[in-house]
């Protein structure tokens, strides 16, 4: 995967994919989701995340309690070590990693708490969910981290419904 080449087509689909984006929010919410759904696991056919790991090098995910305290036992430390180590509290109060690339992901992109690793991480890219419609702003976003996402974006302008 070529991160650079990714970053500049996202860059220059971003305009496009965000008015795009904000017209798919008044169409049907079940065609969207069935439509994101097919897009979806077409487009995770033909993805190898390990040769990306664009999301754990560049974002970070929400840290729930529940998140933190599975993470902390993989570890073997306690939960309140877990959050002095490797959390801060972002501008939204939520618990977020203090840095990136993830500290979690090894050379070779793989995930080293991956069976333990926060809900966020296991629903990302959240183009599988039920409406769809409903975080059309946060699929933007992800058009320019995940180039699976963008990938289905495409597909999905390419399609009349």
């Amino acid at each position: 995967m070529n991160l650079d080449r990714f970053r500049e087509k996202a860059r220059n689909k971003a305009t496009e994919n965000k008015k795009f984006l904000q017209s798919v929010k008044k169409r049907d919410a079940r065609v969207v989701d069935d439509t994101f759904h097919i897009l979806h696991d077409e487009v995770f056919e033909e993805t190898n995340c390990l040769s990306c790991a664009n999301c754990c090098k560049t974002t970070s995910p929400i840290f729930y309690q529940t998140d933190i305290e599975r993470v902390a036992k993989t570890l073997r430390i306690k939960p309140g070590d877990f959050i002095e180590k490797y959390l801060r509290v972002d501008e939204d109060k939520d618990y977020v990693l203090k840095s990136s690339p993830c500290p979690f992901l090894d050379s070779d992109n793989y995930c080293q708490v991956y069976d333990s690793r926060p809900k966020a991480c296991r629903e990302y890219p959240h183009t599988n969910r039920k409406k769809m419609v409903q975080i059309m702003d946060l699929t933007y976003k992800n058009t320019l981290v995940c180039p699976a996402v963008l990938e289905m974006v495409e597909r999905f302008k390419k399609i009349d419904l």
